[in-house]
């Protein structure tokens, strides 16, 4: 659910949304989804100061509380 969540806002995001991939590592208490985008976009994904990775990262734990776990976003370039 996350997941589909990540990739939709991200590939709304992007220039080059066949370049969006997302990978999840779920844990006992966390999950972790390592968000991957073509270079030329990775500004758009983190915005200005962090603002838009911050509002994702927002969305995303209200998105968790249902299941009661922890759910972490990292960019990686």
């Amino acid at each position: 659910m996350e997941k589909d969540l990540v990739e939709y806002i991200a590939k709304s995001l992007v220039d080059d949304p066949s370049g969006v991939n997302v990978n999840m590592i779920e844990g006992e208490k966390s999950t972790i989804l390592e968000l991957r985008v073509a270079q030329s976009d990775i500004g758009k994904v983190i915005g200005k100061h962090g603002r838009i990775a911050k509002a994702v990262r927002t969305i995303l734990s209200a998105s968790a509380t249902r299941t009661g776990k922890r759910v972490v976003l990292e960019i990686l370039d």
